[in-house]
């Protein structure tokens, strides 16, 4: 036994247990730093998201946080509009908004076309997205049809539809040609028809951008899952009303969302079909309109302020809350913790 290790040793064979070269020399050098490697990659990644999203945090503090927090400035003064502010008020804009019944009004023309667009463009948007998901000779062209009028711009909206809805318009004279002069009406000026006549409008002009998401929805739901329901024996209504609606939750929470905030702020198409004081008379207005009669066209611009202070936080708060009980579970699965 010892010939044959002395052998193997003189050979250049190592023995069974006995160390390498330079093994010595790597088990006492230190192991590379993971830690400090880590906290470098991470460095280096939030380095990254903060140069990528600096151009849009300045634009938001720039065109948003800024104008705001000046309103809110504005809003604790009686000010006509040019020079400094000097008339110092406090609170007495917002305690007159409160107790204005002009503002209670474009509050309650605000929430009920928030509630009508929801209960007529969520329906009805969802019923033209399953007819257009079908195999139906002209699917494209209809599709484009109806999104069309969600692209036009909202003052050749406004301008044609308020042309056509006047007593000597041409909506009134296409009734008085069809046989139908009785329905003819004040499409515009009479109170109890002016903000149906304005839901007409908002359906028609927005309809085509829930369409689109409701698609775009239903789409993204595997086929495997109707075909099995189908197998079962389910019928297509038990498929829409079991599997098609709750699977399609996310989007139709999505688009009410937007359509909520695009209600509350509702401005455009009001202002170029009914104007500042039309709208007043014809249970149209809302609290942008308000803001603008009240605020620069009165030369109030403190009050205007206040306002437009007031309308923010309402928003706000709506957003909020929406977000916290409503899109909780839709955004509980978008976001990762410890990624960064």
């Amino acid at each position: 036994m010892s010939n044959t290790l002395g052998t193997d040793t003189a050979a250049g064979r190592r023995p069974q247990g006995a160390p390498r070269a330079g093994d010595a020399d790597t088990a006492t050098s230190p192991a590379p730093p993971r830690a400090a490697a880590h906290r470098r990659g991470r460095t280096r990644t939030r380095l990254e998201i903060a140069a990528l999203s600096a151009p849009a945090i300045i634009t938001f503090l720039a065109f948003v946080i800024f104008p705001v927090a000046l309103a809110a400035y504005y809003g604790f003064y009686q000010w006509k509009g040019y020079g400094d502010p000097t008339d110092w008020v406090g609170l007495n804009n917002y305690r007159l908004i409160l107790t204005d019944p002009a503002f209670h009004d474009v509050l309650w023309h605000n929430g009920l076309i928030l509630v009508l667009s929801l209960l007529i463009q969520g329906p009805l948007a969802i019923a033209l997205a399953l007819l257009l998901n079908q195999r139906i000779r002209g699917r494209s062209t209809i599709r484009v049809l109806i999104f069309v009028p969600y692209i036009v711009s909202e003052v050749i909206v406004g301008t044609g539809w308020s042309l056509m809805l006047q007593s000597n318009g041409a909506v009134n004279d296409l009734l008085h040609r069809i046989g139908l002069g009785s329905l003819e009406a004040d499409w515009i000026a009479d109170p109890d028809l002016a903000i149906w006549t304005l839901m007409a409008i908002i359906t028609w002009k927005y309809i085509g951008f829930a369409v689109i998401l409701m698609l775009a929805g239903l789409q993204s739901i595997p086929d495997e899952i109707f075909e099995a329901a189908q197998i079962d024996g389910a019928s297509y209504w038990q498929i829409q009303r079991r599997i098609t609606l709750p699977l399609l939750g996310p989007t139709i929470r999505i688009w009410a969302f937007l359509s909520i905030i695009g209600s509350l702020q509702l401005f455009d198409l009001v202002y170029i079909i009914w104007g500042q004081y039309v709208s007043g008379t014809a249970g149209t207005s809302t609290m942008a309109i308000h803001m603008l009669a009240q605020g620069r066209n009165a030369g109030n611009y403190g009050y205007g302020s206040a306002v437009a202070v007031v309308m923010f936080l309402i928003s706000l708060v709506v957003a909020l809350l929406y977000q916290r009980f409503v899109l909780r579970r839709d955004l509980r699965g978008a976001v990762t913790e410890g990624t960064v």
